[in-house]
């Protein structure tokens, strides 16, 4: 209290104590309730500061405590899986789109045989959907990945990607390698915070001995992680608003797993009357000699005779997990939400759905999984692009205009792998009824299907040519009342 402060208190204690609660609690007259500093949110101080002072001296904590539970947690993995199965899932098909039909059919053929394993990776171990898998995986518990363009002779193609995790970047370099430029947390940027290269350390083979560091420029790298802020310049763990959750749920469901032994456990207490060896008496009684229990167990149909006087006390210990099943679905429901899915999505428990909110469950998750899958075809259109190049270079394709008009020949459509539906007839009529009233079109339709809706139109005008030169009438393809395709 200052000297302001006792005197008016010493005229008016009643504007003195206004003006110390003022200063004591700061929340006196806080126009938003979630500013003030009351009994609910006293411990609740924090600052704002920029993205990356506030995540660096958390992300390898979190980082690590996410890998461990990657390691240990069914739970996590139901949360991971659903991002893989639905991110990328069985993969998805080229079409480049050059314009010229042979060029097209060079290009999707040369993509197949590069996408093998001996061919794609520098390690010859994981083909290229192997390698997206991880990717999506990785970035959910690490926050990001690393995806480097090599340039090699180990396979058909001079060019293959190498994955980094994110622990790989040296982080005590702080020398940029051009004058204005800074180096934060291994990357160098510019003065737009652009990444101009990274710094990777080097490991031995086994991980332990580290190794002079590289410098790789940012044109060969791909640094595959979502930026939240933008001040923002390295990966956070996706997981990081739920690992406390599904860390308290897995101790949780071991200290029921450890309570539900114990009440399967029997017990029986041998009440001695005249235990042996007391002062002031002659010893036990004893049945032909027998006078100890020790070592005994119960055996089913065991008859056993006590000693005199003993008697037994059965301890059946009662217990069941009667609440286990409501608290850990709900820590599902709150999970699942904090990654932007359904209950059902993570835990596969179906038995309160029908059609209708399973449809919808689906289409709201697929809103979570387009963000992800938009970021992976960024990451997947830069490599095929480098791939493109790489054929022109090595002749495999042969274009003379490639340099003038790259645009046109790096064009390409990624199709996604169709799902499984979950009403094949209400899906079928309800396609049917979008067509016929000119909400979709059949290309709309054939995409949804992961097919090529020119490629589609081939196969069945196929099907039926092939059917009516076998004399054989299949009665045409209807889409409302019209036919695409008539027997003459």
């Amino acid at each position: 209290m200052n000297v302001l402060d006792s005197v008016i208190s010493f005229f008016s204690p009643q504007w003195g104590a206004k003006r110390s609660a003022w200063r004591a609690y700061g929340d006196a007259v806080q126009n938003y309730d979630a500013a003030g500093y009351g009994n609910g949110s006293a411990n609740w101080r924090v600052t704002n500061q920029s993205a990356e002072i506030t995540d660096r001296y958390s992300r390898e904590t979190v980082r690590a405590r996410a890998r461990d539970l990657e390691r240990n947690s069914d739970m996590l993995n139901s949360v991971i899986s659903a991002f893989k199965r639905n991110v990328f899932g069985s993969g998805y098909a080229l079409t480049p789109r050059t314009e010229e039909e042979e060029i097209d059919k060079i290009l999707s053929s040369a993509w197949k045989r590069w996408c093998k394993k001996q061919n794609c990776d520098v390690t010859g171990t994981q083909s290229f959907n192997q390698i997206m898998r991880m990717c999506v995986q990785r970035k959910k518990v690490d926050g990001g990945i690393f995806i480097l363009k090599r340039y090699t002779d180990q396979g058909f193609v001079p060019f293959q990607i190498q994955l980094l995790e994110v622990d790989e970047l040296d982080a005590s370099q702080i020398m940029p390698k051009t004058a204005g430029n800074k180096v934060a947390g291994g990357i160098e940027y510019n003065k737009w915070n652009r990444p101009i290269g990274y710094w990777f350390r080097q490991y031995d083979i086994e991980g332990s001995q580290i190794l002079n560091p590289i410098y790789v420029e940012a044109k060969d790298v791909i640094f595959y992680f979502t930026k939240r802020r933008p001040s923002q310049i390295r990966e956070m763990s996706d997981l990081s608003q739920t690992v406390t959750r599904i860390r308290d749920t897995n101790e949780f469901m071991t200290a029921v797993s450890v309570k539900e032994r114990i009440a399967a456990c029997l017990a029986v207490f041998i009440k001695k009357m005249d235990p042996s060896n007391t002062p002031g008496r002659g010893g036990r009684v004893t049945v032909n000699g027998k006078t100890s229990y020790e070592g005994k167990s119960i055996v089913p149909g065991m008859i056993r005779e006590l000693a005199p006087g003993d008697g037994i006390e059965v301890v059946s210990p009662n217990g069941q997990a009667t609440d286990a099943a409501t608290y850990i679905k709900l820590m599902q429901h709150m999970i699942g939400a904090g990654q932007g899915l359904s209950y059902e999505a993570t835990s596969r428990d179906m038995s309160q759905t029908n059609y209708s909110s399973a449809r919808q469950g689906m289409i709201e998750d697929g809103l979570t999984y387009a963000e992800e899958k938009e970021l992976l075809l960024e990451a997947m259109d830069e490599i095929y692009e480098t791939f493109v190049i790489s054929c022109v270079l090595a002749g495999i394709v042969n274009v003379k205009d490639f340099w003038s008009n790259k645009d046109r020949y790096l064009a390409h459509k990624w199709t996604e792998a169709p799902k499984k539906w979950i009403d094949p007839a209400k899906e079928a009529t309800a396609n049917k009824i979008a067509i016929a009233t000119g909400q979709k079109t059949f290309k709309e339709i054939s995409a949804e299907n992961g097919r090529d809706w020119k490629e589609q139109m081939d196969d069945i005008l196929e099907v039926l040519e092939y059917a009516e030169g076998k004399g054989f009438n299949m009665g045409g393809v209807l889409f409302g009342n019209e036919a695409l395709y008539k027997q003459e």
